[in-house]
């Protein structure tokens, strides 16, 4: 069941999209995931502003909330718990890579139903990837289709014990997970690798730092490396679909016991 998504696009019950949709051709689109909760999108308005933020850095035309509103209503009824992504392409053009004027942009909503986690305090075990993330400003921070590089990370292990992997730029500052981003608990300080180079800023991310700070915490965004990472009281991902998750184990590099990430679990959730 969870393997087949109810799918709207461009509110429309249909499941196929045209061979020369942009977003198909050259990755030219943006996505957000959203978990469902109690058969409602979790952090609704802090997914639409992230969508409309990655939507303006592409000079994509973003869809507004009331239309958005309205294929989530058309959607209904939501799973009780699921998974809910929010595609937006630049649309059909012709062959070559000029922008074309006016755009069509198309939007493709899928919702799976997905089980809860029925063991949300397990401890993750991580891996170092092999693959380096090249660095392009451009497009630091955003969400858009093109996720090669985390296909060919994931690609590099079939170990059903390793839960993620670290993923490292050309100079090896640590960025983010394949999955999610990376936090760690330094010197009573919430630390998470700055994204100005590569990597995607994803809303769970976003919203635990405004909440840390709120709640009096030192929180930073800064370059780190690996040597850093493992020295760390604590280290813990994040994304929209999970929340926050501790690792418990990178490489011969054991965390046994939690440290800060309960109290985290506890805003990002509030």
């Amino acid at each position: 069941m969870a393997d087949h998504p109810r799918i709207l696009i461009d509110g429309r019950a249909i499941a196929q999209v045209d061979a020369m949709d942009r977003g198909l051709s050259y990755g030219d689109g943006v996505f957000r995931t959203l978990r469902i909760a109690d058969a409602h999108p979790r952090w609704w308005d802090e997914h639409l502003a992230k969508l409309a933020e990655d939507c303006a850095r592409l000079a994509l035309d973003c869809p507004d909330r009331a239309t958005l509103g309205q294929d989530i209503a058309k959607l209904q009824p939501l799973p009780a718990w699921g998974a809910l992504r929010i595609t937006v392409t630049r649309g059909l053009g012709p062959r070559g890579y000029r922008v074309p004027h006016p755009q069509h942009c198309m939007r493709i909503l899928a919702c799976w139903p997905t089980p809860l986690d029925t063991v949300p305090g397990r401890g993750l075990t991580l891996r170092v990837c092999d693959l380096r993330l090249g660095r392009q400003p451009a497009l630091a921070g955003v969400k858009h289709l093109n996720r090669l590089e985390n296909v060919l990370a994931r690609a590099e292990w079939d170990d059903p014990h390793i839960d993620e992997g670290v993923l490292l730029d050309q100079d090896g500052s640590v960025v983010s997970g394949i999955m999610g981003n990376l936090f760690i608990w330094r010197d009573a300080c919430l630390l998470t690798p700055r994204l100005n180079a590569c990597g995607v800023a994803g809303v769970a991310r976003a919203r635990l730092m405004r909440l840390a700070r709120e709640a009096g915490m030192r929180v930073e965004a800064a370059d780190f490396d690996l040597a850093t990472l493992l020295a760390a009281d604590e280290v813990m991902l994040t994304n929209s679909l999970t929340g926050l998750r501790r690792v418990a184990r990178l490489g011969d590099r054991v965390w046994p016991e939690p440290c800060i990430s309960p109290r985290l679990v506890g805003l990002l959730n509030a």
